[in-house]
């Protein structure tokens, strides 16, 4: 949907909100018989790619996952909620950031937060090409402070990938880098 000058309406932080949940398996393991940190990985990806969809109203693409903390080992039969929302946006991209939380499946103790993860997805069209998307509307004051902590993450990954672009080009003008 779009406003009389053509851009996007936008969409508040609760349309595309969600929350994934899995029960972990063996399957799931490691060497060290706790799930695999990619196995995590994967259900963050997969709630975000929902999120980024949703708030998008079509395809997006994960463009790069920052940050992404293992703060409590997942095991077996545990059920693991991974809640996803849309931070922030630019033009085409979208910060997601995201929970994870674990909870035997047999107790009634509250869900421990086990990880935590920010992804940027770009939203596509059919043929792959960058499109708009709708400007994210922070609702409280949470996801106010979540907004503008994304645009901080934001300006750090510019900032470096700037720096190494220059570096980069630094070292090969002086012959350094092949």
């Amino acid at each position: 949907m779009t406003d009389i000058s053509g851009d996007l309406q936008g969409k508040p932080t609760a349309a595309s909100r969600t929350t994934l949940s899995h029960i972990m398996t063996s399957h799931d393991t490691n060497l060290l018989g706790t799930v695999h940190g990619g196995v995590i990985m994967k259900l963050v990806d997969d709630a975000a790619g929902a999120v980024a969809g949703r708030h998008s109203g079509g395809p997006a693409v994960t463009a790069s996952m920052d940050e992404m903390a293992f703060l409590v080992p997942v095991r077996v039969g545990d059920l693991v909620h991974v809640k996803a929302q849309c931070n922030w946006t630019g033009r085409s991209s979208m910060e997601i950031g995201v929970r994870v939380l674990a909870e035997r499946w047999n107790e009634s103790t509250p869900p421990t937060q086990v990880g935590s993860a920010y992804l940027v997805f770009a939203a596509v069209d059919a043929d792959g090409k960058p499109r708009q998307v709708p400007p994210v509307l922070p609702e409280t004051d949470q996801d106010k402070r979540r907004y503008q902590e994304a645009m901080i993450r934001r300006t750090h990954r510019l900032a470096k990938r700037r720096a190494i672009k220059e570096l980069r080009e630094q070292r090969a003008a002086e012959g350094l880098d092949d």
